[in-house]
């Protein structure tokens, strides 16, 4: 606590001051407290990575965000917070950010993940020649712009934050069973129990999800899929049609959240017209 020391000055022959009135006092312990509150408020949120309330004649809390954390509107996925680099360590750009959702029992709604979703430029010249014509408006509304950059081999990466502070490995686990498993018959049929196995069988139980842990998909050059967990490498396989189910969760016809995946599809958009 930084404590503020004044000289003491006497002033001769000065009469008392009158006694403050009873309401004066009031306010101002009630300003005091008030103020006590909102400072602690605002510790007790930076230090748990909560997003701050502004008011209404303030600046935005993309400002103020941007200001304390590096932080802007891109990168942040507003609903949860968090936030996401500009790039990956390989110099993968971020297209946009996402919220995975579930339901308990069909009734109460539950915010899992945050997902950045990222594409290597170099790669997404492949698109360039077939899209790079055609204005912005007509490219964001183009399915077969989306179901080039699931088919073709561009390095794409998905980046999970998980925000859900009892999400378990095994409920991530079954979560992927049920949901890459759908895209891997939507795709491939139903010869794909084996594929589907292989995958899941690499988000093993020793590892731990507390709030902020980051797992990342990564498709790699020749569609080799490699899944990240905190940093330490899970395993990988080599499979198109794996790396193209995965990235159909975020980006493809149904996606977990429909307006990132629009916003992914803006950016990338704009990128082919740069």
């Amino acid at each position: 606590m930084v404590s503020l020391r004044f000289p003491t000055a006497t002033f001769a022959n000065l009469p008392p001051p009158p006694p403050p009135h009873r309401a004066a006092i009031a306010a101002a312990i009630a300003a005091a407290a008030a103020a006590a509150a909102a400072a602690s408020f605002t510790l007790t949120a930076k230090s748990a990575g909560w997003p701050l309330p502004h008011p209404a004649h303030s600046a935005p809390l993309w400002a103020s965000l941007s200001l304390s954390d590096g932080a802007t509107p891109g990168n942040v996925e507003p609903r949860t917070g968090a936030t996401f680099p500009a790039e990956t360590a390989g110099g993968r750009r971020l297209l946009g950010v996402g919220l995975r959702k579930t339901t308990i029992l069909g009734l109460k709604s539950i915010d899992v993940y945050a997902f950045g979703v990222y594409a290597d430029d170099s790669d997404l010249k492949q698109l360039r020649e077939k899209y790079q014509k055609l204005p912005v408006s007509e490219l964001k509304a183009n399915a077969e712009l989306i179901n080039d950059a699931l088919e073709r081999d561009i390095r794409m990466t998905v980046r999970l934050q998980i925000v859900y502070g009892r999400l378990s490995i095994g409920s991530v686990r079954s979560a992927f069973e049920k949901s890459v498993g759908s895209r891997l018959q939507k795709f491939g049929g139903s010869d794909t129990k084996e594929l589907l196995q292989s995958f899941v069988s690499l988000f093993k139980d020793e590892y731990k999800l507390p709030k902020g842990s980051v797992i990342e998909l990564s498709r790699e050059s020749n569609h080799v899929l490699k899944i990240c967990i905190q940093g330490e490498e899970a395993g990988s396989i080599q499979n198109k049609l794996l790396c193209q189910s995965i990235l159909d969760l975020y980006i493809g016809d149904d996606p977990f959240d429909r307006s990132a995946k629009d916003n992914i599809q803006g950016s990338l958009a704009s990128i082919l017209k740069a």
